[in-house]
């Protein structure tokens, strides 16, 4: 219904009044049909906090998207800033285990978020976690406001990092 509502809308041509459209349906458009307009980041906005489910994971449109939107942020070497991470939004829960290792924990609050993970995500997101380098700090630091953040993470966090989390 969204890929057909996103035809329909589109005949004109591509819509410039992002904020009009239900972010589920801008999930059917692309990064690159707003290059040209300067606003891909502002349509990356808007696409960060859509469904992203309604999208299957390994379907060849969601992967294209991701990849659109790396290039459009113009994301080099599989690092990814704060900045950047929060204009993705839930796209990131695409990301491989590379991108989230090399981006330490700038993307760990998006990544609670997400609904699942592969097994190389959740490596990676345990490695940054261990590593301590993150605005959270290390787990023995870690509050129940931290837990509160990072809530969608605790399933991926493993008994060695939940035993470090002071009661």
């Amino acid at each position: 219904q969204l890929s057909c509502l996103v035809k329909m809308v589109t005949l004109p041509g591509i819509p410039k009044d992002l904020d009009s459209y239900p972010e589920d349906m801008l999930l059917f458009l692309s990064p690159s049909d707003y290059a040209a307009t300067g606003s891909c980041r502002q349509y990356l906005a808007h696409v960060g906090k859509a469904n992203l489910p309604v999208l299957p994971r390994e379907s060849p449109q969601r992967k294209q998207l991701l990849l659109e939107a790396l290039e459009c942020l113009k994301i080099p070497g599989k690092q990814v800033n704060k900045e950047n991470a929060e204009i993705l939004g839930r796209l990131v829960c695409d990301l491989g285990g590379e991108y989230i290792r090399r981006s330490g924990g700038n993307l760990l609050k998006q990544l609670s978020q997400c609904e699942s993970f592969l097994p190389d995500q959740e490596e990676a997101i345990r490695s940054v976690i261990n590593s301590g380098n993150t605005t959270f700090g290390p787990p023995v630091a870690w509050s129940a406001f931290t837990l509160d953040e990072l809530s969608g993470l605790i399933p991926v966090l493993g008994h060695s990092i939940l035993q470090k989390i002071p009661k």
